[in-house]
């Protein structure tokens, strides 16, 4: 695909309707929320086909990969780290506390908020998905030096504050 904007993409005067670039002028290849979803689709296609060889979904291993890394957390917040809808999530960890990979129980101060936390059979499951994700990011990031994975990082970080709607 030919390149045929030579315009700056991020204006500072984009408020005014009539100086904004069209996509046309910017063209697919520069507009990032375009790549950031190819890419994404693309990622959760291939760790998917991998997943299903172990015999656990996506959803599963979201709320897996959060609860590795996090003692506990509420389903409002896992929700949230593993980019699921609530309802999602709900039948997510029922499927997996009847796997015996999760643990739910009330708050101790608040009996209506529900924490949850991995057990150890749940550990063990996640430690057979993480070699599937960590060489997914090999592969994504071959050929991209550690400055550059960190500097992007950066601003990934950058992106996620200017969008996001919740503090976590």
């Amino acid at each position: 695909m030919a390149e045929r904007f030579s315009g700056s993409v991020l204006r500072s005067d984009a408020g005014d309707d009539q100086l904004l670039p069209s996509l046309g002028e910017i063209g697919l290849n520069n507009f990032a929320p375009y790549l950031m979803n190819r890419i994404m689709a693309r990622w959760n296609t291939n760790i998917a086909e991998e997943l299903r060889a172990l015999d656990i979904t996506t959803a599963q291993m979201r709320a897996l990969a959060v609860l590795s890394v996090s003692s506990q957390v509420t389903i409002n917040e896992l929700s949230v780290f593993a980019v699921t809808e609530q309802s999602t999530m709900s039948r997510t960890l029922d499927s997996l506390e009847e796997l015996g990979f999760v643990r739910r129980q009330p708050r101790l101060d608040d009996m209506r908020v529900r924490e949850v936390s991995i057990t150890a059979k749940g550990r063990t499951a996640f430690d057979k998905v993480w070699p599937v994700l960590y060489r997914g990011l090999l592969q994504m990031f071959d050929g991209v030096e550690e400055d550059e994975y960190r500097n992007f990082l950066g601003t990934l970080h950058k992106i996620l504050r200017n969008i996001r709607k919740h503090d976590i």
